[in-house]
């Protein structure tokens, strides 16, 4: 049976975001609560070897704001491009035998752009590190 919006206007009352405050209240709560609980528990020792920064054991050399290569972030972008293009393989692998060979050819043209997009990468020399 389906409900008549006028059932579901009824239905919904400001009781039914109960559980919702709820939620809200208790991860706020928790938020407080452990946030008092380590100050108030924690040690008060500051030392100078306490309030250096710590990077991962290894002594800090030089200033963190210098720029980096940009090589860096397009070898991200491209690995984040590509990731994106495995994931709309799924549809078709879950759906390869409805699809048929319509969906074949789609696919096989989906996966030619990405090649011809790969080869043009390689030719510029955009994963060539040695520059």
């Amino acid at each position: 049976m389906f409900l008549s919006s006028a059932l579901l206007a009824a239905t919904n009352t400001p009781f039914s975001y109960f559980p919702i405050v709820l939620q809200l209240v208790a991860a706020v709560g928790f938020v407080v609560v452990t946030m008092f609980g380590t100050h108030f528990l924690g040690p008060k020792r500051r030392t100078s070897d306490k309030l250096i920064n710590f990077e991962s054991g290894i002594e800090q050399k030089g200033n963190a704001r210098q720029p980096v290569a940009i090589k860096y972030f397009l070898t991200a972008i491209l690995f984040v491009l590509f990731d994106v293009e495995v994931i709309f393989f799924y549809p078709y692998a879950v759906n390869f035998k409805t699809l048929g060979w319509d969906g074949f050819m789609a696919m096989l043209m989906f996966v030619a752009s990405f090649l011809a997009g790969f080869i043009y990468i390689l030719r510029k020399g955009a994963l060539r590190w040695e520059d």
